[in-house]
Order: structure tokens, then C-alpha cells, then sequence
């Protein structure tokens, strides 16, 4: 059986990944859904000090204190950033890497890089409402999330610090040692997707295996099956 790390967005926390999770380990998979700080249920320690490089070692840490080796590393969208790093740091530890709608960065590359400038524009001002420290979540609609979770994403949505959204990727090349890679794009969008562009750059790259999916941003809650079924063919 495997062992899958799935990490979260934005304003979201690991039970995001509930149905998914549910569904791998009812095949006797390990599975784990770290909530990364600041977020969901550690919502508490959110301070304006936690940045990426705090991400990366949450999720390190994983790795670490389970003892994890040769497992499959997911995540969505700004989770992307951090799977990333923590796919350059410990290579040698994972067996594939799944972008979930996620963003795919490069070598000194931050989030506000990488993302739709509209987008970055309106996080930098809505921070300033709340002391401008972090960003306070977009409802669910912006993700345009099924009618079935749009209240429960709104409910447990928590401010995401400014500070991981702002810090510069550093890369040393390592995480490219990683052969087994997969892209899944939510199409549906009610705007611009800051994930089509990164979709489009690898759908054609015989490294990659790519998936687009009718859906909307948020793919593990709109399409839990497929996103459980495209995590499996990582293995």
C-alpha cells in the first residue's frame, strides 16, 4: 500500500482532503492531511512571522516524526509552493508529486509572482482591513466550490498570512530528481484562472501527466472519486 502527504491551500486547513483521504485509507493506504500553521484548527498561532519557509517545515516535519519514505507528496493551489520546497529539500523521500490546481513555481518565485496581479492586487488591499498581517478569506464562490460545500469552506475559512504569500521560493534544483509528476486544473472558474497558465506549460511535457477536470478550483471537494483515483495512479 502507499503513503500520501496531502497539503492544503489557503484559508483552508487538512480537512479539506476529508472524503479523499476517507477513500485511500478505506484501501489501506496511509494518509496523512497536516494542517498547515496558522490554519484550520491552528488557526491560533497566526502570527505575522509564519511564512513559506514555515509551510515547508511543517510538512518536513511530517516526513520526519512518521518516518515517511517513497510516499506521494499532493497539493493544492498555494500548496503547490509548498510541496515544492519540501520536494527540493528531501528528494530522496518521494515517489511522485501532485499539483492539485496548484501553483508551480520556480527558483525565487513567490506566490504574488505567480499569481494573477487582479488577484494580488485585491489580497495586499483586504489585508490592510484586518491590520495587514494576513489576508482574510475570499468566499467560496470566488472558487466557484460546489453548492454542497460552498457554506462549510465560508465557515472554516481562516485569514492566511501575508507573509507566506509574499516570500521568495528558494530552490535548489533537487525536487526536478522527482520522475513521477502530475497536474489536475479545475476548468471552471467564474475568472481568470492563475492556474491555466501552468496546466497549459506542462500538458504537453512527456515528464508530466496531466488531467483537467469540470469542476471548480477546489477539486478534492468537487470531484473527491477522481481526485482520489488520480492521486492512486501517483503510486
Amino acid at each position: 500500500m502507499a503513503t500520501f502527504v496531502l497539503v492544503h491551500g489557503a484559508w483552508s486547513g487538512g480537512w479539506c482532503y476529508g472524503r479523499v483521504a476517507d477513500m485511500l485509507r478505506a484501501e489501506g493506504h496511509r494518509v496523512f492531511t497536516p494542517t498547515l500553521t496558522g490554519q484550520g484548527e491552528r488557526s491560533h498561532l497566526l502570527t505575522g512571522a509564519v511564512n513559506l519557509s514555515t509551510h515547508i517545515a511543517d510538512v518536513a516535519g511530517v516526513f520526519a516524526n512518521e518516518g515517511l519514505d517513497g510516499a506521494v507528496l499532493a497539493g493544492h493551489s498555494y500548496g503547490g509552493m509548498v510541496i515544492t520546497g519540501v520536494a527540493d529539500r528531501m528528494p530522496e523521500k518521494i515517489a511522485a508529486l501532485v499539483y492539485l490546481d496548484a501553483f508551480l513555481p520556480e527558483d525565487g518565485q513567490s506566490l504574488f509572482d505567480l499569481n494573477v496581479p487582479a488577484n494580488t492586487q485585491r489580497f495586499i488591499a483586504n489585508a490592510g482591513d484586518i491590520g495587514g498581517l494576513a489576508v482574510p478569506p475570499p468566499p467560496a464562490a470566488f472558487f466557484n466550490v460546489n453548492a454542497n460545500d460552498a457554506e462549510r469552506v465560508d465557515r472554516l475559512a481562516t485569514p492566511f498570512p501575508l507573509a507566506a504569500m509574499a516570500e521568495r521560493l528558494k530552490l535548489t534544483g533537487k525536487h526536478r530528481s522527482i520522475a513521477r509528476r502530475i497536474y489536475v486544473h479545475g476548468t471552471v472558474l467564474p475568472r481568470e484562472s492563475p492556474f491555466k497558465p501552468f496546466y497549459e506549460r506542462v500538458r504537453n511535457d512527456p515528464a508530466w501527466t496531466v488531467h483537467a477536470l469540470a469542476c471548480g478550483h477546489h477539486v478534492m471537494l468537487d470531484m473527491p472519486d477522481k481526485t482520489a483515483e488520480i492521486l492512486k495512479q501517483a503510486v
